[in-house]
């Protein structure tokens, strides 16, 4: 059988010039599902519980649970009145009216093992407090532990499962000072336990990586804010320089928000955020835009002249937006995660964690599609404008439609 004779040359570029066409538009697809399948408020899909776990009289457990109230009054299946509550003193006289209900759900859900067997709870009276804007109930909760205290402790959550279906990827996040151990944990479906006694400080750095990782690649608002990044970006020079500035500036105000040195509202935060995917995904659009206008605006018969990119200033100028609006995704890393605790190095090794967990995804995006990208513009041109100028078109309606959502929530 005679060996297959190779493709000419042109048959070749045309195949590379699909194939690559194919690859950016199913990119531009996958953004757009997330955009449409996701609510406007990216951080609100899932939740996150809270545990501060201190060592009783011997053997016994103290721990305090904050939890987002209108949650677990859902998933403590009361009623429309309860989970619909508004103002601290109805919302507090729910809590005390079902009480039983939600120390039965929070007890069947969150728990302490001594030398594997259960500690017995016993939940004291609930108080309201805030984080972030967001109503959490508080709730005391006493471990009793049969035996002398010289064993291990484990702490257990499983906490608005996602077969309950009100929200999905719920973590707790514990804070523990228990068996003459400190530390924080990641409690997730796939990791929910915490036993004293192990080599923590690893184990506790990789939760909170894989959290970082999670959160920029499960939530879209950033993966557009990227993607309009990368798109936009013309040379390898600029592309790393654009990703440094905004790494160095949600970086800052990541930490900053995340240890209480700085405080914004979310209903700031979040609409501001949608409105930079606008602006950098349009700033992409303008040199093309301004192209196609020179175009058809040349009388008939003149050949049509290419826009100006812009002079020196304008990478300058880019950088400068990038990082101020990397300043404000920092603040929207932070109130995703959540923390609200005390100073300590174990929480600052756990957000820097978080924090590079972020940026081996926002590394690993950057060096799939840019190449991507770069080939494109390089083998065919045209192919290039109209696909990457209908993504990029995309990604400004959804940012501004997310802007107008948020600011009318």
């Amino acid at each position: 059988m005679p060996a297959p004779r190779p493709l000419p040359r042109p048959a070749l570029r045309a195949r590379l010039r699909a194939l690559l066409t194919t690859a950016l538009v199913t990119l531009a697809a996958v953004a757009g599902t997330a955009a449409v399948g996701q609510p406007a408020a990216a951080h609100d899909v899932t939740s996150t519980a809270f545990a501060e776990v201190r060592a009783g009289s011997g053997a016994d457990v103290d721990v305090t649970l904050d939890l987002e109230y209108d949650l677990l009054m859902k998933s403590a299946w009361l009623t429309a009145e309860a989970y619909e509550a508004t103002g601290p003193a109805e919302q507090q006289r729910q809590l005390e009216t079902n009480a039983d209900a939600v120390a039965g759900y929070v007890t069947a859900r969150f728990g302490v093992r001594y030398r594997d067997a259960p500690c017995e709870p016993d939940v004291g009276e609930a108080s309201l407090v805030e984080r972030g804007e967001v109503v959490y109930a508080h709730l005391p909760v006493a471990f009793a532990c049969d035996g002398e205290p010289e064993g291990s402790h484990a702490v257990w959550s499983a906490l608005f499962p996602d077969a309950e279906s009100f929200v999905h990827s719920t973590r707790t996040i514990v804070e523990f000072s228990l068996d003459g151990e400190h530390g924080s944990a990641a409690l997730t479906a796939d990791h929910p336990e915490v036993v004293t006694g192990e080599n923590r400080l690893l184990k506790q750095l990789g939760e909170f990586f894989l959290l970082g990782a999670e959160h920029l690649y499960l939530g879209p608002d950033h993966l557009l804010f990227l993607l309009a990044l990368v798109v936009g970006a013309r040379t390898l020079r600029e592309v790393v320089w654009t990703a440094t500035a905004f790494t160095a500036a949600h970086s800052v105000t990541f930490l900053l928000a995340a240890l209480g040195v700085v405080q914004v509202p979310g209903a700031v935060v979040e609409p501001l955020i949608a409105l930079s995917i606008a602006v950098v995904a349009g700033a992409s659009l303008w040199p093309e835009l301004r192209r196609w206008g020179r175009r058809y605006a040349e009388p008939v018969g003149r050949t049509a002249t290419a826009a100006p990119d812009g002079g020196p200033a304008a990478p300058r100028t880019r950088l400068a937006v990038v990082f101020a609006f990397g300043l404000l995704h920092g603040l929207g890393f932070a109130g995703a995660l959540g923390i609200d605790e005390r100073w300590s190095w174990d929480l600052l090794w756990s957000l820097l964690a978080f924090n590079v967990g972020i940026e081996a995804v926002q590394l690993g995006i950057v060096a799939v599609v840019f190449p991507l990208v770069a080939l494109l513009r390089r083998r065919a041109p045209r192919a290039a404008r109209w696909t990457l100028g209908l993504a990029t078109a995309a990604i400004v309606a959804t940012g501004l439609f997310w802007t107008a959502e948020r600011l009318l929530a």
